[in-house]
């Protein structure tokens, strides 16, 4: 079929990548970096390397849910959150699947590079857990909501961001600068994953009404409103409390409890998304978390570096 759809300003592209999530995608890296430069060796040029194949992997799971939305029909007009690319008519769906494909292929490259600089001639080693690692993460990103059966659809988003924005990403980027994995990196990873599905959930409970008319059964929809709210504040506190175990457990410099000072964002948070009752004010307050997510994390890993 000819592709009859105008074509996209570099605008229009930039929007479908959701800008304001990637500062979720980096966090996580900082974390695992600075984790590993406060038990060396730390390498620069594999945390910029692991930080590129982490964004690529963010705005392909951004193109993904734009694509997938638009197909399984979560993407209509009583959507509360912007508008969709593919759901305006601005991108057309062939032009998103090329794009996706293109944002795979150089998230692959990128991520074989990372594992070279990371292994060298050692790469034979890990070569095949990464591989699946990656292929895991691709498709996680793709999968989210597109296919025939998305996972976010059955409401498992959340153990996913979980999984790819905590543990893999921060413990799979300390192993990548240090060769070896401390368990206790478990704790932090934790954290930073707790964040992240955060907000998940603000942009869940947004978009909890059309998601409900869509069949998207995610945990806001599964449990109502005020529950939905509820678990918001168990994801922002368990965070804190973890990092702050992490933090006692291997105290060494009053430097460690810097990010602290970034609770009073996290607490806002909370308490504006408790009050807000109109899902359209839920917008501003998606960007505000994970802005307030990169700063926790900036102070955590600043704290473990000095």
């Amino acid at each position: 079929m000819i592709d009859q759809a105008p074509q996209a300003s570099f605008a229009v592209w930039i929007d479908a990548m959701r800008p304001r999530t990637l500062p979720l995608a980096i966090a996580s890296i900082i974390m695992g970096s600075a984790l590993a430069a406060s038990r060396p060796p730390f390498s620069w040029t594999v945390t910029l390397l692991a930080i590129t194949t982490a964004v690529l992997l963010q705005i392909l799971s951004n193109l993904a849910n734009d694509y997938g939305d638009s197909q399984h029909g979560a993407d209509s007009t009583v959507r509360e959150g912007p508008q969709r690319a593919v759901q305006s008519g601005a991108i057309s769906s062939q032009k998103m699947l090329l794009a996706m494909l293109i944002t795979a292929l150089l998230a692959m490259l990128s991520g074989l590079a990372l594992l070279w600089f990371s292994f060298g001639q050692q790469l034979g080693q890990y070569f095949f857990v990464f591989i699946i690692l990656g292929a895991a993460a691709i498709l996680a990103a793709l999968g989210y909501t597109a296919g025939v059966k998305p996972y976010g659809y059955a409401g498992l988003g959340d153990i996913a961001v979980l999984i790819f924005f905590g543990w893999v990403s921060v413990m799979g980027t300390y192993f990548l600068q240090t060769g070896r994995l401390d368990w206790d990196i478990l704790l932090p990873a934790t954290s930073c994953g707790l964040l992240a599905v955060a907000v998940l959930n603000i942009n869940n409970i947004r978009d909890r009404n059309s998601d409900k008319l869509a069949g998207k059964n995610t945990i806001p929809v599964r449990l109502g409103l005020q529950p939905a709210r509820v678990y918001h504040w168990i994801l922002l506190i368990g965070a804190v409390v973890l990092a702050l175990i992490y933090v006692l457990q291997f105290y060494y410099s009053p430097w460690q409890f810097l990010f602290l000072l970034a609770v009073p964002l996290l607490l806002r948070n909370g308490f504006l998304v408790w009050r807000t009752s109109s899902p359209k004010l839920l917008n501003p307050m998606l960007k505000q978390l994970s802005i307030s997510t990169l700063l926790f994390v900036l102070f955590f890993s600043i704290g473990q570096v000095l």
